[in-house]
């Protein structure tokens, strides 16, 4: 489980998160949902060490993680996918999955085959240019390529925008079959309602930089949800 405690963040004199806490248990995918620039996003560059915070803690299995490098953060078992994916052009699909090895010991440098079994199309276009794939098929690679580094903790920063609906559908499977495997927590960030719902097991709502409200799926409606994004 990771776990958040009171964590703020800010850019130059910019305050951005105000005491934030949250938990996102193993086995389950915790959305985090708000209407544009209430630190969504911010939350997980916090997370994987891409921006320092400014206060609070984070911990892993109660292990903390504070103030991390997102090198790090990486070798400690926290993976992201960048809203915009940030696939490199000038590598193949190969490569830019072997990016993930970075973090790894040597002995675990190697792609495992159920990277090609959730995400089918990478097996076919190993040798393709990563600039070269469509929107769908980067985000599809900047998935495996977070999962090769072994995560205890995905963090996905909206893995729908601009995606055709038939890769949308193939995203949603393959989280649902990661979470399934129940040794991993998954952050996703969504504007996509209807995916987000079908996604998550427990919402998390954000206003200005706080979190205002928690909802647990199994005790809400869709329709909750949205009214929750509308206040």
């Amino acid at each position: 489980m990771l776990e958040v405690r009171d964590l703020s963040l800010k850019y130059g004199q910019s305050q951005i998160l105000y005491d934030v806490s949250m938990t996102a248990p193993a086995g389950q995918v915790t959305t985090v949902m708000g209407t544009n620039g209430v630190g969504k996003t911010s939350l997980l560059r916090a997370l994987s060490g891409r921006h320092a915070y400014s206060g609070g803690t984070v911990a892993l299995d109660g292990a903390p993680l504070d103030h991390l490098t997102a090198a790090q953060a990486a070798r400690a078992g926290i993976a992201y996918v960048p809203q915009g994916r940030e696939v490199f052009p000038m590598l193949t699909v190969a490569e830019n999955m072997e990016t993930g090895f970075a973090c790894l010991p040597k002995a675990d440098r190697k792609v495992p085959a159920w990277i090609f079994d959730l995400f089918p199309v990478l097996a076919e276009m190993q040798q393709r240019w990563g600039g070269d794939l469509s929107g769908g098929q980067q985000q599809q690679l900047a998935i495996a390529r977070a999962l090769i580094t072994k995560p205890r903790v995905l963090l996905l920063d909206e893995p729908t925008e601009g995606i055709q609906p038939n890769v949308i559908q193939q995203i949603g499977r393959a989280i649902a079959q990661l979470r399934d495997r129940g040794d991993m927590a998954i952050i996703l960030v969504e504007q996509n309602v209807d995916f987000a719902w079908r996604a998550a097991d427990n919402f998390v709502m954000m206003k200005r930089g706080a979190i205002w409200r928690n909802m647990v799926k199994s005790d809400c409606t869709r329709d909750d949800v949205v009214a929750a994004l509308a206040l």
